[in-house]
């Protein structure tokens, strides 16, 4: 069962091997505004594929907003490093090796492979975006591939939601 993360309180740790070595480790980014840690489905995915593709024409504009960004999957070393070599993603960071513990910790949905070419489990899409004190801030979390966030949009809202110190929501427990 996955567990449901609350808005305006830490996030799980979260530490991945990068696809050309390292590792992200949440914990230790120092973004100036957010960490934006999107999960997608793997290697296999074409939706997934335009998504990041997409990400990663914006993603000076989220560097320059400041935001960290990262995009994870449960695919092993092998499959991240042919996404981030097939894929045309440039320098947006690729992890791997998501664990179904750290999935679940995520509240993200995972699925059992139906079709040929897909990973045997693989988590479907999500999206936060986590303050540099750990604190969760948005989060989107599907359970198909077609519904995400548009990344354009959610962009064009980070300096009002700053200049009005915009709160997170969802954080209501009565």
């Amino acid at each position: 069962m996955s567990e449901k993360l609350t808005p305006d309180v830490a996030v799980p740790d979260l530490t991945l091997p990068l696809v050309g070595g390292g590792e992200f480790d949440l914990a230790a980014e120092s973004p100036q505004n957010f960490s934006m840690v999107l999960f997608y489905r793997g290697h296999h995915c074409p939706v997934c594929k335009n998504y990041l593709e997409g990400l990663a024409t914006l993603l000076n504009d989220y560097e320059a907003a400041g935001f960290s960004v990262v995009a994870a999957s449960m695919n092993g070393p092998e499959l991240a490093a042919r996404t981030a070599q097939e894929w045309d993603v440039g320098k947006l960071r690729i992890a791997h090796s998501v664990s179904v513990a750290d999935a679940r910790k995520w509240g993200l949905w995972i699925t059992k492979a139906f079709k040929e070419g897909e990973e045997d489990i693989f988590t479907e899409p999500g999206l936060f975006w986590v303050r540099p004190d750990g604190r969760l801030y948005l989060a989107d979390i599907s359970n198909m591939p077609w519904a995400r966030p548009d990344l354009g949009n959610l962009l064009s809202k980070v300096d009002y939601a700053l200049a009005n110190d915009y709160p997170a929501r969802g954080t209501y427990t009565g």
